[in-house]
């Protein structure tokens, strides 16, 4: 709640009021000066004005839901030439996504108002894309609020320490079938949404070979830089900063049939070759063909395996495929056990080894019990098995995966 200052209230009752008026003629002791009252009236300190704010919400809500990009303009400050942009921009994003759910409601206030009188709130956003979730997105998002003459104007969206969507962040290209949909921003929207858009279809039948009965469902979402890829998933700006893509909850919660999203980062893979984006996304969609936000199974099992399917059918050596493994073999010797979760936090320092020591694994576990013995280990870890019980599905043990995996690498290595 915002503090509010007032004048102080004189409680006084018959000759009470007397001794109060003298009081103030009297000297202060000790002193050369009269004491004398501030009797000067009081600015009041700036406050959020949440109901209009609030109103305010309730038409943007209705300008976005109708994609009335002049409407939602006219909800920024007068001459706020940046804002009315952003906030058309949003309504078009709004109409091309075709969201449906749209909700928003004002929370409170989010630190302290403005000596101008502007302010930050949150607002519990809903929102679903049309044709692709399932169950719509919810989440809490931040808004930035002034006064503007009379009334009260939204300057921006977004932002914060809060899960910012991307479409709210600036105008989208958009691309779709009728069962991929790409959102892209920044300067080369047009030309990053048609390029994924033809990835995406190109990584569907590479999944399907592996996982036949996965019918698609794919969202895309390119934000324009990976400071934009931060505030998209709601985390410490710099996290995601060498990292080509994630799989993720629209909305932060991986819950079940709740919205997912595969988010890329433009800069990492925009460095990457040809063969190499296309792993990439073969990589992510496989996540989406195994509800990988909800499963729950090792690390290593669950990255090894998106790549297994992503790298099955490529044409590289694997001096290529697995070359940070091998070079960290060649360093550090033989590892004593699998890849742990640390070893895939995006701040390690040899994460790209990690992705390929947990590949190798499952190459490892497919060459002892085949592809589809790999593919019912990991359903069955993603079921809630532990990886020992899931493995024993297919006969095998943890030791014996450990031991194959431990003698590849000492070839590849020498």
């Amino acid at each position: 709640m915002t503090s509010r200052t007032g004048r102080p209230r004189w409680w006084v009752a018959g000759p009470s009021l007397l001794v109060a008026l003298v009081a103030l003629a009297v000297w202060r002791v000790g002193s050369d000066e009269p004491y004398r009252a501030d009797l000067s009236p009081r600015t009041a300190a700036p406050t959020a004005r949440a109901g209009a704010a609030a109103s305010v919400t309730q038409e943007l809500v209705r300008a976005l839901a109708a994609g009335d990009a002049d409407a939602a303009a006219d909800l920024a400050p007068a001459g706020d030439d940046r804002a009315r942009a952003l906030l058309g921009a949003v309504a078009h994003n709004a109409r091309d996504l075709r969201l449906t759910d749209l909700s928003a409601r004002y929370v409170d206030e989010v630190g302290a108002v403005s000596s101008d009188g502007s302010w930050t709130a949150a607002l519990d956003l809903t929102w679903a894309l049309d044709g692709f979730d399932q169950q719509p997105a919810r989440a809490e998002v931040l808004a930035h609020f002034a006064p503007d003459g009379q009334g009260v104007a939204v300057t921006d969206l977004g932002g914060g320490d809060r899960i910012s969507p991307t479409w709210l962040r600036g105008r989208l290209a958009v691309r779709r079938t009728p069962d991929v949909l790409v959102m892209a921003g920044g300067d080369q929207a047009s030309r990053e949404a048609r390029g994924y858009l033809q990835r995406v279809r190109r990584a569907i039948p590479v999944v399907r070979r592996v996982l036949p009965g996965w019918r698609p469902a794919v969202v895309v979402e390119v934000p324009a830089s990976p400071l934009e890829l931060d505030h998209a998933l709601g985390v410490a700006e710099g996290t995601y900063t060498d990292i080509a893509a994630v799989t993720a909850a629209a909305d932060g919660d991986p819950r079940a049939g709740g919205p997912v999203r595969v988010f890329v980062n433009p800069v990492v893979t925009g460095r990457l070759r040809g063969a190499g984006a296309q792993v990439v996304i073969s990589h992510e969609l496989t996540h989406v063909a195994t509800d990988a936000t909800t499963a729950a199974p090792d690390p290593w099992l669950q990255e090894g395996f998106a790549d297994y399917v992503a790298l099955r059918d490529v044409d590289l050596p694997v001096t290529t495929t697995a070359g940070r493994a091998i070079a960290s073999v060649r360093r550090d010797g033989v590892p004593d056990g699998l890849p742990g979760p640390a070893d895939f936090d995006t701040s390690a320092t040899d994460l790209e080894a990690a992705y390929e020591l947990a590949w190798l694994a499952c190459v490892e576990i497919a060459a002892e019990a085949g592809e589809r013995g790999l593919v019912r280990v990991y359903r069955a870890a993603a079921g809630g098995a532990s990886t020992t019980q899931a493995l024993g599905t297919v006969g095998l043990t943890r030791a014996e995966v450990l031991r194959g995996w431990q003698e590849s690498l000492s070839r590849l290595a020498s």
